[in-house]
Formats: C-alpha cells, sequence, structure tokens
C-alpha cells in the first residue's frame, strides 16, 4: 500500500501547511504556485482596473520586480524545504513560478543577479521537479504537466489580447506533444483543471470573469482519451472538491492548506 499526500497550491502559506498532518505518508504531490505572489497579484489586478478605465498600464520599477521575484522564490524555498523534511515531494510549476529561463530574462532586464529557483529546489533532498514528464514511484505511473496558457481561456478571458493569443497557440501545442508521451498514467498531476471541470471562476478579479469556466479543454481531451485513475489539480481556489469524468476522478485540491490523502495498492 502506497500513500500519497497531494497537496494544492501553497502560496508560501507554511503556517497552514504546517497544520497538514504527514503520517505515514510515502509521497507528497504539489500542485504548483508555491510561493507567496502578492505583489505580482496586486499590480495584476491594478492593471485590469486601469485598462477598464483607458489608463496606461502600469509598469514595474526594477526594484518592485525583484521583490516579486524574491517573494516568491523565499516562500517557495521555505515551503518546499518543510515537506521534504519527511518524504519525498514531486511537483508542477503553477502560473506564479519561475523556471531558469524565466529568471534569466528577469535578471538581464532589471540588472539583478537573481537565485535560480528551480537549481535551488533541486538540491533540497528528496525534491522533484516533474514538468512535462513521466515519473514512476514505487510502481505508479505520474504524469506532472506544468502550467501553461490554454487556447480557450485568451478566448474567454482576454479575446482581444492578440499577443497573449500567439503565446498561447505555441504553449497549447507544446503541452498536447507532451501529453501524447504520457500514454498511460494512473496520476496526473497538472496545475489548471480540465475545462469545465471543478474550473468556474468565482468572486475576486475582474466582474467580467466570474463565472466563466478557466479550465483546459486539451488536459479534458486527454483525460477522457486515456482516463487516468487520479487528476490532481489547483489553480482555481474557489471551485476545490471532487468529480468524476468517466472512470477517472478530478481532485481539485484548492491552496494555502487544502490537501487530501490517496492509497494506492
Amino acid at each position: 500500500m502506497v500513500k500519497i499526500l497531494a497537496i494544492g497550491d501553497p502560496h508560501g502559506a507554511i503556517d497552514k501547511i504546517k497544520k497538514i498532518p504527514i503520517k505515514n505518508i510515502d509521497l507528497i504531490l504539489c500542485s504548483g504556485d508555491l510561493g507567496n505572489a502578492n505583489l505580482a497579484r496586486k499590480l495584476f489586478f491594478e492593471n485590469m482596473d486601469r485598462q477598464k478605465q483607458g489608463l496606461k498600464k502600469k509598469e514595474a520599477s526594477n526594484l518592485l520586480r525583484k521583490r516579486m521575484y524574491m517573494e516568491s522564490y523565499k516562500s517557495s524555498i521555505k515551503v518546499i524545504k518543510y515537506l521534504a523534511k519527511y518524504v519525498p515531494v514531486y511537483l508542477i510549476y503553477g502560473n506564479a513560478d519561475y523556471n531558469n529561463s524565466d529568471v534569466k530574462k528577469i535578471s538581464k532586464k532589471i540588472g539583478y543577479d537573481l537565485p535560480f529557483m528551480t537549481n535551488d529546489l533541486k538540491k533540497i533532498e528528496g525534491v522533484k521537479i516533474i514538468n512535462n514528464r513521466v515519473v514512476n514511484f514505487k510502481g505508479i505511473r505520474i504524469g506532472g504537466l506544468e502550467y501553461f496558457i490554454d487556447t480557450n481561456w485568451v478566448k474567454d478571458f482576454t479575446p482581444k489580447d492578440k499577443d497573449k493569443m500567439v503565446r498561447a497557440k505555441k504553449e497549447t501545442l507544446k503541452a498536447k506533444n507532451h501529453l501524447k508521451h504520457f500514454k498511460d498514467v494512473d496520476i496526473l498531476l497538472c496545475h489548471q483543471p480540465p475545462y469545465r471541470v471543478l474550473d468556474k471562476k468565482g468572486p475576486g478579479g475582474p466582474k467580467g470573469w466570474q463565472g466563466k469556466h478557466a479550465g483546459s479543454k486539451v488536459i479534458l481531451d486527454y483525460v477522457k482519451k486515456k482516463q487516468p485513475k487520479l487528476v490532481l489539480c489547483g489553480h482555481m481556489h474557489e471551485a476545490m472538491g471532487r468529480k468524476k469524468i468517466s472512470k477517472t476522478e478530478v481532485v481539485n485540491l484548492g491552496a494555502m492548506g487544502g490537501y487530501a490523502v490517496f492509497e494506492f495498492d
């Protein structure tokens, strides 16, 4: 019997993470958005409001960009170090996490040498970043799919943003290609939920977004075709819960202390 503890987006909430019972657990899975992103979220939603008012987008200063990154970096390392003291931790990246390429670009743009979150997470004993690959843990096949912008999200939420659609098309194609290699996994660990499954946007953020479905059609198609035993996701915190897609159980773990335990023979 293998017991897996799945944790929703931590967002650096170490005090809440410490309240999660870790007893007789063999593995921890985490659905991304590891660190605190309050500064970045504040700027994002401020610019959404400015756009509605016809105002120019507010650009972050170099110092603020550094503060935003370090807020995420420090809290991410803290959370994962704590969890990895107990058992191995396998994780993917969400939309608020930074790979090495992201950090290089930010460092160059703002003129500060920033620490690489990916490199430092990998140095923590027992931690595996499983973005876009399949791993085997005691006979359980786990596919990790990092966050990507699905074209259906842009169509529904920011249809006038042509640059974002260009980016979304590239990321959606890459996600489809990664999933082709997943074949038959027992667990799909992804950041956003499948489309129209535990993905409805609730209160908070732009009013026009409320009630819309923010999940991924690419993920939904994969689940319908391959029917993994379990899909673990987060991203849409207010849609926390469980739902079936045929034989597959989809679990939105929520965030900041949301968790669930699963047993595999």
